[in-house]
This record gives structure tokens, sequence and C-alpha cells, in this order.
């Protein structure tokens, strides 16, 4: 490709990209993908995935160009992902753009699913199709980190998010907490929400904030809510409980023979809770381990934990932890007894350590400091 021709590229790829987003929260555990048909110089028709079992961008933009009475035969198609190749909810993408005579396709990444993973752009090589990429693949694939993530392994991709002093508390001595960070900062840690499929928090975090855990916003979709709770502390009185039935809930308890345990089970059933029992480890706390297999088994491709410092510890001796975004405010609250945000027991060893590398990105969110870490585990 001449250089004229990679700049157009990555214009076209750019919209593309602007188009995929708009699927957040709505195509879990699919990816997000944009697709922009252009011919002479002009956009014909575009579309992204919009939700989870209805079309693929390549039929929705392939729909548009219908809409607006434009022919895409001899057109180029930029995808942001490599075309489907295979029967899933929806028909092959490659079929529809063979079909309707596509004369270009430029990818913005190849799909790591082993069902596709190359093959569909062999089979629009075969069917006279020029293919060209990937163009903007680092971009393409930060869109779908999580995607890639679990695809890869099978496990949800686990985002640890905190916010906490500039000497590193999460209260203050006496548990105040609100607010710690700005609101802009408050404000752009809600918006995780939107990208995650579920939010985790511990039974604490209930009893002292008795939270909604949801997106706080209309145009996101509620993550599923999943409380670690071995003893099942959880009020039947809390926001979490008296709105089960509007958005799904997980509580989360320790395996035991405890009678007492299953009066207040048949409670919070009652209330639309689902309940899973969960193995205890060692500490008699639950196997967090065991937890996050089986919501990644369950389709879960993401969590977002907000759980609190003892939650935290529990999930970073995983070893599961994928990304961590810490929010650092110009403030110090000092108290030997202030919590930090990982609490827990502590690793016993600086070698034993949950490693964090170089931060990925570093950001000033009004005073505050963003700095998020990406562990690269796949």
């Amino acid at each position: 490709m001449s250089k004229t021709d990679m700049t157009q590229d990555e214009k076209w790829m750019s919209r593309a990209l602007s188009l995929a987003v708009k699927g957040m929260g709505h195509v879990s555990p699919n990816p997000m993908v944009g697709a922009v048909i252009v011919k002479n110089g002009q956009v014909i028709g575009e579309g992204y995935h919009e939700h989870i079992g209805e079309l693929h961008a390549e039929r929705n933009a392939l729909a548009d160009c219908r809409r607006r009475g434009n022919d895409p035969e001899g057109a180029d198609i930029y995808v942001t992902l490599e075309p489907c190749c295979h029967y899933g909810k929806t028909p092959p993408c490659t079929e529809a753009l063979i079909e309707n005579k596509i004369g270009r396709v430029i990818y913005g990444m190849t799909d790591p699913n082993p069902l596709v993973a190359g093959k569909g752009l062999d089979i629009l090589r075969n069917a006279g199709i020029r293919v060209d990429g990937p163009v903007l693949e680092e971009k393409c694939r930060e869109t779908n980190r999580i995607f890639v993530h679990y695809i890869k392994t099978g496990l949800p991709y686990v985002i640890v998010k905190y916010a906490m002093t500039a000497d590193g508390k999460i209260a203050t001595v006496t548990g105040d907490s609100k607010w710690i960070t700005c609101e802009e900062s408050r404000k752009r840690s809600h918006g995780v929400r939107k990208l995650v499929s579920a939010i985790m928090a511990g039974v604490g975090t209930v009893l002292a904030d008795d939270p909604m855990l949801n997106c706080r916003t209309d145009e996101g979709v509620d993550p599923v809510r999943v409380i670690c709770d071995s003893n099942l502390r959880t009020p039947v009185d809390s926001q979490i409980v008296r709105t089960a039935r509007e958005t799904d809930t997980i509580i989360a308890y320790g395996a035991s023979g405890d009678i007492s345990l299953s009066s207040r089970a048949d409670e919070l059933k009652s209330a639309g809770v689902r309940l899973w029992e969960i193995p205890r480890g060692e500490d008699d706390r639950l196997d967090v381990e065991t937890l996050i297999r089986k919501l990644g088994e369950e389709g879960i491709d993401s969590i977002l934990v907000e759980g609190g410092s003892e939650m935290h510890f529990s999930v970073c001796k995983t070893g599961f932890v994928s990304e961590v975004q810490a929010y650092i405010a110009p403030k110090i609250a000092g108290g030997r007894d202030a919590k930090p945000p990982v609490g827990g027991e502590g690793f016993r060893k600086l070698s034993d350590c949950l490693e964090l590398g170089r931060p990925a990105k570093i950001e000033l969110i009004g005073d505050d400091v963003l700095l998020v870490y990406r562990l690269g585990k796949e």
C-alpha cells in the first residue's frame, strides 16, 4: 500500500472503530466490531455489531448500504475484526461480502477465535477479493482486549479498581471514604461498568455502603452483580437484594452444613437472587479462584472487582488479574489502622507479589492521577 492509501485506510478504520464501541455492554461475550463501506472516496454504508445474537457489523453495513440505495459492488469495506467464516447465531459474514461482490476488504486485526483465525481472510482471497491489513491493529486489539483474553483463556478479564489517597488509604481511620477522588474521576470510574459483564464485591461493601452496583447511565447495560458472602450476611432489605429481579444478582456463599444458612438462603432465593455454593479455602473464606472459573464457564467474559481491601487481595492472589486501575487523590489520610486498597494476609515475600510492570496509561483527571496497569495475560 502507498502512503496515501495507508492514510486513507487509517481514516476509515478509525471511523469503523468509533462505530464498534457503540456495541459496548450489548454484545458480550462477542467482540465489538464496526464496518464502513467506501466507494469512490465516499461512505455508502456503515454499521456495527449492535446486540448479541443479531447481525454482525458487515451485514449491518450492507443493510445500511441498501437502505441508502447504494450498490456495494466493487466497494471497499473496512472492518475492525476479520470477517467470520463459520455459522453461529448468525451466518458467516464472508458469504455476505462475496455475494455482494465487495472489491476489497481492509481488516483491523485477525480473529483469535480458532474457528476463524485467518480462515475468513483466506476464503475472501480465494473468492478473488483483495484483502489488506492489519490496519490500526494495536487500537483494534485494545478495543477488544476483553474478547481476546476470554477467547484465548476461557477466563474472565479481571479488572481490580480502587481509589486511594496519596499515602495509600481507601478510607480514614473512622472508615470515612466519601469522597476520596474528584467527581470527574468518579464519573470515569463508573463508566468502566459499561464495559464489563459482571461486577464483584464483598459482603463487607454491601453492609457498609448498601450499593446498587449498576451502571448509573441510561445507555449502559447493568453488569451481573456478584457478591462474595461466605456466611450469607447480605441483608434481605439491601438495595442489591431488593433489585435482584431487575438486575441479575449472584450471591456466592461458602459450602457449609450450618442450618441457619438454609433459612437465609430461602429468603434470598425468594427475592430473585441466584445462589452459588462455592468451596471454602484454607482460611475459611470463599475459594475465589473457583468462583472466577465458574463465572467464565457461565459466559461471563469480564469482571470489575470493587470489593474492598480484603476482596482485592483474595482476587490478586488467584493470579487471574488482567488489569489494575488505581485512582490516586492528592490527599494524605494517615493512620496505621486506615485501610489500604489491598489488605488480607498479604504476600509473604516480595518475590511472591503480584507484578504489574510499567503502567499502560498515566492520566491526569482533575487533580487526581489514574494509573492503569495491564498484566498482558492471555
